[in-house]
């Protein structure tokens, strides 16, 4: 009983070498330790010295002298009941032993873990670094870009400032220019009709004086006084270009008109010149239905009176164009007309040829005649004061004779200029125009 004690109290007992503490304990009190190594983890076990159990044993050898039958089935079964606590004892402990390698598993994927989450974090702070300097250098560089653009600012604005002063400086040069054509121009037409009345003179006294068919001429001027038109005139034996006076047989009304007597065989009544911009075309209903400007130079004849000239006989209209490079080209209606002042003075025009263009820059069908202050025109802006004049405007239209004059060099891209778009486009500014009837059977 004693041995069986002290080897169950022996084999029983064990402690993981962790705990040093104990194992010190023990060893005060002679229990000898045996060692177990598994892994990187050992194990301790105590178990009670040999002499401790052996002053027990005279006692055992005894009792089994005295009654071995019965004393040895009993140690057996002690026996047996020590194998089995061994066993179960033996079991729990190989299940400590799993469940401390599980741990030595989990603490190593830990660590594993654990050095791959510092490395990432390691990357991270390296990219972190990187972007800084990235950041650093591009703050750097738009420092460098702001002050460059704001060197170029500067530079503009200075630029800006002088080119100012330069257009200031130009525009009153152009000021004085134009104030020093206004006065030439006010000059040449003084000097223009000087010229015209010396110009009758002499052509009065020629008449005078010339031959005896030369007077019968003269004589049928006095008679006669005045024309119906340029071609009466012409085929009465006038036929020297110049002033005219011509009346309207319906109206008695009297009106001085330059007469053609050289172009195309003569007769040619003159309703519209420009030459030199001396006259101002932008102009109002009024004074377009009565006539403006010097015969002698610029004018319009007057849409009442070449109304009532054309609606008597049939007329043709010749337009005769000058641009500034010294061409000239011509467009030719074999029938022209004016409607009256109830129907806006509408034109109507018939069977064009000539060379300045194969369609007729005047739109067709007949268009109102449209002034700054009458808009009789096709269009929903107002074409007589966008474009200046009055003419047959459709919607705009590819024509306006009586536009802005513009000198040269100063003639293209003027959409409000002398415009015949099917010979010189629409912005092109002509030199001179004259539009001039005849009748038909002349």
């Amino acid at each position: 009983m004693q041995l069986a004690a002290c080897f169950f109290l022996g084999c029983g007992i064990f402690l993981a070498s962790g705990y040093n503490s104990f194992s010190k304990s023990m060893e005060t009190i002679g229990k000898k330790q045996y060692q177990v190594q598994h892994g990187s983890c050992s194990y301790t076990f105590l178990l009670p010295e040999t002499d401790n159990c052996r002053s027990s044993a005279p006692y055992v050898s005894n009792a089994v002298q005295r009654d071995a039958p019965l004393d040895y089935d009993d140690s057996v079964q002690r026996l047996q009941l020590l194998e089995n606590i061994m066993e179960n004892n033996t079991q729990w402990l190989m299940k400590v032993l799993n469940q401390t390698t599980r741990l030595e598993l989990q603490l190593l994927e830990h660590s594993l873990s654990t050095n791959k989450l510092e490395r990432q974090i390691s990357d991270q702070t390296n990219e972190i670094t990187k972007l800084q300097e990235k950041n650093s250098f591009l703050e750097k560089r738009v420092l460098e870009m702001e002050d460059k653009h704001t060197l170029q600012l500067k530079s503009i604005k200075d630029e800006k400032d002088q080119l100012q002063v330069l257009v200031a400086r130009q525009n009153s040069i152009i000021e004085e220019l134009e104030k020093q054509l206004v006065t030439a121009t006010v000059n040449n037409s003084v000097l223009q009709k000087q010229q015209h009345d010396l110009m009758e003179t002499v052509h009065n006294l020629l008449t005078m004086i010339s031959t005896p068919n030369s007077k019968n001429n003269f004589i049928a001027k006095e008679e006669q006084i005045s024309f119906k038109d340029c071609a009466e005139a012409f085929k009465s034996g006038l036929t020297t270009s110049g002033i005219y006076t011509l009346t309207v047989s319906s109206t008695a009304q009297e009106k001085k008109a330059y007469c053609d007597m050289e172009s195309g065989g003569g007769g040619w009544t003159v309703i519209q010149r420009r030459e030199d911009g001396s006259v101002d075309f932008h102009r109002t209903w009024k004074e377009y239905k009565m006539g403006f400007g010097d015969p002698a130079g610029e004018y319009w004849l007057g849409n009442e009176f070449v109304s009532q000239l054309t609606n008597q006989k049939r007329y043709v209209l010749k337009i005769h164009l000058k641009d500034w490079e010294g061409n000239e080209a011509y467009s030719l209606y074999d029938h022209f007309s004016l409607a009256s002042e109830e129907l806006k003075y509408r034109i109507y025009l018939k069977g064009l040829t000539g060379t300045a263009g194969k369609i007729s820059s005047i739109s067709q069908p007949g268009n109102d005649f449209s002034t700054k202050d009458a808009d009789n025109d096709k269009c929903i802006c107002k074409c007589s004061q966008m474009l200046t004049g009055g003419w047959w405007f459709d919607a705009c239209g590819p024509s306006n004779l009586n536009g802005m004059y513009y000198p040269l060099r100063q003639n293209n891209n003027k959409f409000n200029g002398i415009k015949w778009y099917y010979w010189k486009g629409s912005g092109y500014s002509l030199k001179a125009t004259t539009m001039m009837i005849r009748p038909a059977d002349f």
